[in-house]
């Protein structure tokens, strides 16, 4: 688990989206990762929320690295498709995103994943996501 860990904390700090919202990775377990994401009135929508391309950035990211967890060393995976749904605004001042499989394949793994205010207590929004696995 280390060495995957530690593949799934460089590939994170590659990514430049992760950087420009301030995107920490906090957890990596087996088949679930968590990413929060500070509030900054760079990331609202005109009502001063978060904007929901944020909380859909950083969840699908979560997925994507949950299902990475279960893979092997020599395979990367990428979004085939997601759908969120969105319960309340994002008015918080971090956004938790959890990301978990359910089911791991050879091919497809499918995810689910759900953003929290900053207590972990109200569920913002919901995903399910699809991701291929790319040998290289």
């Amino acid at each position: 688990m280390e060495k995957i860990k530690e593949k799934i904390q460089q590939s994170f700090k590659n990514q430049g989206l992760m950087k420009t919202l301030n995107a920490q990775l906090d957890e990596v377990e087996n088949g679930r990762v968590k990413i929060t994401c500070a509030f900054s009135e760079a990331l609202t929508q005109q009502h001063g929320f978060f904007h929901a391309g944020v909380a859909a950035t950083i969840i699908d990211s979560a997925c994507g690295y949950a299902a990475l967890t279960l893979m092997p060393e020599n395979t990367e995976v990428l979004t085939v498709e997601f759908k969120i749904n969105f319960m309340k605004p994002a008015k918080t001042d971090k956004l938790i995103a959890v990301g978990k499989v359910l089911n791991s394949g050879k091919t497809l793994t499918i995810c689910e994943g759900f953003v929290y205010d900053s207590k972990e207590e109200k569920l913002i929004a919901k995903m399910q996501a699809t991701m291929i696995v790319i040998q290289y």
